[in-house]
């Protein structure tokens, strides 16, 4: 085990040893729940990591790829290529991380989500059309269409005494959690 610990410890791969210590922490504190590895915005594609091609996975696992594959090339490189300069061994070592690291990233957009992920309370500021034959405060449904041209009944509830029968066009003006449902007030008097 000392020609492994004498390996990392020496030129090339000793510059990224304490980024890989770095690395390893980290993952460790995302383990036990103290880190959020999507803390850090979740997307690299408007970023300097963007511009190198990592863009749509987090920087955490971006970076934490490319010092582990730069230090492993690096610590290879110097072992089995000891004729070799070792600056060009760590010029090599981060040529290669980058070339794995943008092939791991293409193959992580696929199953990583492209947004946020939709939710009822999204709904809310928009038109509905009240499908039974009257709201109450107890009872209700109406359709409402979202911006990609699906539709939904949902549970609606409202708090006045308005004529709400099938057919009038409502605003969705609060979602109510709990209950899962939302209130709502006739078009009309929402303007």
């Amino acid at each position: 085990m000392g020609g492994f610990f004498e390996a990392a410890l020496s030129f090339p791969a000793v510059i990224l040893t304490p980024l890989l210590v770095v690395v390893i922490g980290y993952w460790l504190v995302v383990i036990v729940g103290g880190a959020d590895p999507d803390g850090d915005g979740g997307d690299t594609g408007g970023g300097f990591l963007g511009f190198l091609g990592f863009g749509g996975v987090p920087a955490s696992v971006v970076l934490s790829l490319l010092v582990a594959v730069a230090w492993f090339a690096a610590l290879a490189g110097g072992e089995l290529l000891g004729a070799i300069p070792a600056g060009l061994v760590l010029a090599g070592a981060l040529v290669v991380a980058w070339v794995v690291a943008r092939l791991a990233v293409l193959l992580l957009r696929r199953f990583l989500p492209s947004g946020a992920e939709p939710s009822r309370a999204d709904f809310v500021g928009m038109t509905c059309v009240v499908r039974t034959g009257r709201v109450t405060a107890t009872f209700g449904q109406a359709e409402v269409h979202s911006p990609d041209g699906s539709s939904a009944v949902v549970q609606v509830r409202q708090a006045g005494n308005d004529d709400l029968r099938a057919g009038t066009v409502a605003v969705l003006y609060d979602f109510d959690a709990d209950g899962e449902f939302f209130w709502i007030v006739p078009a009309d008097v929402a303007l």
